[in-house]
């Protein structure tokens, strides 16, 4: 494959990418905070759980509502002005988290700051795509997520020992900075953005997201992204600490010391792919080849998970999150599949498969065990049958995967 005209000497291309993974970073950490605040603002503010799910779901929200208009504006304006903009509405959603007094204000600030780091992954992915080969692409994916489970792991123990120097309104003003000082460098840094570099691209551009939507690599990786990968961040970011309390016998503070270890698991994970996708790539390993052999063993330890029950510890969750991993190839390889100049379209609507499959499992789960309740079953035993009704939910979606595999194989010849 061709390099890009607008490909990024060595030394350049380390910066751009490390100002994108420190405003990544920062993302994620504010994602995952208000785990770690939650019994603090319920004191403080007098929230209820129900109060504190919302809270979580308003980042979401806000983070899913920009995802197809923000695809458009990537590919039309470039990543630079793009992450620029959002971040000055996330530095003002944190000011405004901090200054609340109640729930109406919290919710409308996290809905705000959620819109405003939408960016912070899709922009640098959509940029590398032009600025970087597909092997380096593929380490830059990989490291930029490892970044991202750095931030989840810096929102735990770290924010703890800040909280009694500052307090959780001066920990949201200092990231409101900590963002700013972000954007200054991602402004430094950042290439300036051509609408199209090359005459025939010009030609090959996509219209819009159907093309994206009928794309037959788009079609083949959706499902895997919707259902495997969102469950995955579904069970890391929210069932697998019930899961240690309710089924395993953890106290709280053990479960949490539990997802710190699965975080860090995730690092090392994510690390790693960096480091051997090159080597893959050069050997012509394509992603997907990943992917029908990985996907099982990550349904193999699914299966485990439901039927050790009480058994099973935070360490099993990490191994199923770990072999997970592979499925973030899926992103990055879709943006090559499809023309460069619409790699944030690509990127976008692969984002939003995700973050929808994310939202849905976390629901889903919960009504699952809820119905198991219904039926009379006990703690241990709904919880179990929802991660087996997981699972074959996974599963169904690997059978679809291989099949439109051995379709593009039986064409290829």
């Amino acid at each position: 494959m061709s390099h890009h005209p607008d490909a990024l000497g060595t030394r350049h291309a380390v910066g751009v990418f490390l100002v994108f993974a420190g405003a990544y970073f920062l993302s994620t950490l504010i994602r995952a905070v208000t785990a770690t605040l939650s019994p603090v603002l319920s004191t403080e503010l007098d929230l209820s759980s129900s109060d504190l799910g919302l809270l979580a779901g308003g980042y979401f929200l806000g983070f899913a509502l920009t995802q197809l208009p923000m695809g458009r504006w990537l590919d039309r304006y470039g990543p630079r002005q793009v992450v620029l903009a959002f971040l000055t509405v996330a530095v003002v959603g944190c000011l405004a988290f901090a200054m609340a007094n109640g729930l109406s204000v919290l919710l409308l600030a996290r809905v705000i700051t959620g819109m405003g780091v939408s960016a912070c992954l899709m922009a640098p992915l959509t940029g590398y795509r032009r600025w970087l080969t597909p092997a380096t692409q593929m380490r830059a994916n990989a490291w930029m997520l490892m970044t991202g489970s750095l931030g989840m792991v810096a929102a735990t123990l770290p924010v703890q020992w800040l909280m009694p120097w500052v307090g959780w309104r001066g920990l949201f003003v200092g990231m409101a900075g900590c963002l700013l000082v972000s954007m200054a460098a991602i402004a430094w840094l950042a290439p300036a953005w051509r609408r199209t570099s090359a005459a025939h691209e010009t030609q090959a551009t996509p219209v819009g997201y159907a093309e994206v939507w009928r794309h037959p690599y788009f079609q083949q990786m959706w499902p895997l992204g919707f259902i495997n990968y969102g469950g995955m961040v579904a069970m890391q970011t929210l069932w697998a600490g019930p899961w240690m309390v309710q089924v395993a016998g953890y106290s709280p503070e053990q479960a949490s010391a539990g997802l710190f270890g699965v975080n860090l698991a995730m690092l090392g994970a994510f690390s790693l792919w960096g480091w051997i996708n090159p080597g893959l790539n050069r050997r012509g390993i394509a992603p997907e080849t990943h992917m029908l052999w990985g996907v099982p063993v990550s349904l193999l330890l699914l299966a485990a998970i439901a039927a050790l029950g009480e058994q099973a510890g935070w360490l099993w969750w990490a191994a199923y999150c770990v072999t997970c991993t592979v499925l973030a190839q899926a992103q990055p390889a879709v943006a090559l599949a499809l023309p460069p100049q619409a790699a944030g379209r690509a990127l976008s609507a692969f984002n939003l498969a995700i973050f929808s499959g994310v939202f849905v499992v976390q629901w889903g789960f919960g009504l699952v065990v809820d119905g198991f309740a219904a039926l009379g079953w006990n703690g241990a035993a709904r919880f179990q049958g929802a991660v087996a009704v997981f699972a074959t939910a996974c599963l169904a979606a690997y059978v679809l995967f291989w099949h439109r595999v051995q379709q593009t194989v039986a064409r290829g010849r």
